[in-house]
């Protein structure tokens, strides 16, 4: 495709999309190395065309294939990329093979084996792949919460887990099942204290990356690589807690009810997720790249209309969308340093991947995209 007709259908797309809209400018440079403007002002970012495939997603206006050519190295972008990717609504996404091949697939494999196996798919990189870009204190996966927008993403997580504890109202010697397991960051902290936790996990590297933390330092955690639904206990725990794992679990019936089962009378749950208004919102390039499979973020409305029909009481519920936006740029700021190291030891698709799904996270918690929530139940 000639690069006229690529900046022709950008200039007539970035006429319709900003008419009723602030203008964000920003430039194109094709592969012979002419810059095209557009919009008024310094460009705020320049995608730059590496090869004609990349000319040709910009041409299309299709959000997976431009997502996809940055993935490939056709494109690259350079300059404030949360700001590109907080205009992702510029091209369009409209991709239904691609969003319900994964639900589809999943039917016929089982839930909980189409569940380890997205699991798997993101979690089941080397662990210290993730450790370049999280919180080196607690290497908590999910947000933090912070007192101030430049605190330090270290404090805003032992914030939350001290938090957490607290919402859960266990003392020492309390059982506490935590839902995922991550890389121990509330399992450690609860168990520093005196709790005793089981930590379930569907990841290999995840289970080996627990079981030599617990122990190296002699903490009381049992480690089970199993499907919640399918977990049981002799004895029922005084608490559960689930970090950001809620969103691999969309069947709110199912897990209410698994969590009535596990829960001692007067026991809390804690939980925290990312949320959307529409389940199947997410964007055809996070289905197919990020989290394949049937994960889904939080419909809050429709969480809490089961939580009406179950057992369980409604306790509180938190705003954490602000607290997940700073805590997503500051894994991408991290992630951005480490680049060098990360693209030696993991290659330039896994920083390009994980830089988009990161800084895209950030931008869709800014823009109101996506929300999130922290909540707390208890069983009477």
């Amino acid at each position: 495709m000639a690069p006229n007709d690529m900046v022709s259908a950008l200039r007539r797309r970035y006429d319709s999309f900003f008419a009723s809209r602030p203008p964000v400018p920003f430039a194109v440079v094709d592969r012979a190395g002419a810059q095209h403007r557009l919009g008024p002002g310094e460009p705020e970012f320049t995608i730059s065309v590496q090869d004609p495939r990349g000319g040709r997603a910009l041409a299309g206006l299709d959000q997976f294939a431009v997502a996809v050519a940055y993935l490939q190295g056709w494109l690259d972008v350079d300059g404030d990329l949360a700001a590109a990717l907080r205009m992702r609504a510029f091209f369009t996404d409209f991709h239904p093979v691609t969003r319900f091949s994964g639900l589809v697939t999943g039917l016929l494999r089982g839930r909980r084996e189409d569940d380890r196996r997205a699991i798997s798919h993101h979690y089941d990189e080397e662990s210290e792949f993730f450790l370049t870009f999280l919180d080196s204190r607690h290497r908590c996966y999910t947000e933090g919460v912070f007192a101030a927008d430049d605190e330090l993403l270290e404090d805003a997580m032992t914030r939350k887990m001290d938090l957490a504890l607290e919402a859960i109202e266990v003392k020492p010697g309390d059982r506490v099942l935590e839902v995922g397991g991550g890389w121990g960051a509330f399992a450690e902290h609860a168990a520093r204290r005196g709790i005793k936790v089981t930590t379930t996990t569907l990841s290999h590297e995840s289970e080996r990356y627990l079981t030599g933390l617990f122990d190296r330092e002699g903490l009381d955690v049992r480690v089970v690589r199993q499907h919640i639904f399918g977990f049981t206990d002799e004895r029922r725990y005084d608490a559960i807690v689930n970090m950001g794992v809620t969103e691999h679990l969309p069947d709110y019936r199912r897990t209410l009810h698994k969590y009535a089962e596990l829960l001692k009378p007067g026991g809390h749950v804690y939980l925290d997720a990312l949320a959307m208004r529409r389940k199947h919102g997410v964007s055809a390039f996070m289905k197919r790249y990020v989290y394949p499979g049937r994960s889904a973020p939080l419909l809050l409305h429709q969480y809490l209309r089961h939580v009406a029909r179950s057992p369980f009481e409604l306790r509180s519920i938190a705003d954490d969308r602000h607290n997940y936006y700073l805590t997503c740029r500051e894994w991408a700021r991290r992630l951005d340093a480490a680049r060098e190291e990360v693209v030696q030891r993991w290659g330039e698709a896994m920083y390009r991947r994980f830089r988009i799904f990161l800084w895209g996270s950030a931008a869709g918690f800014d823009t109101g995209l996506v929300q999130a929530y922290r909540w707390v139940l208890r069983l009477p």
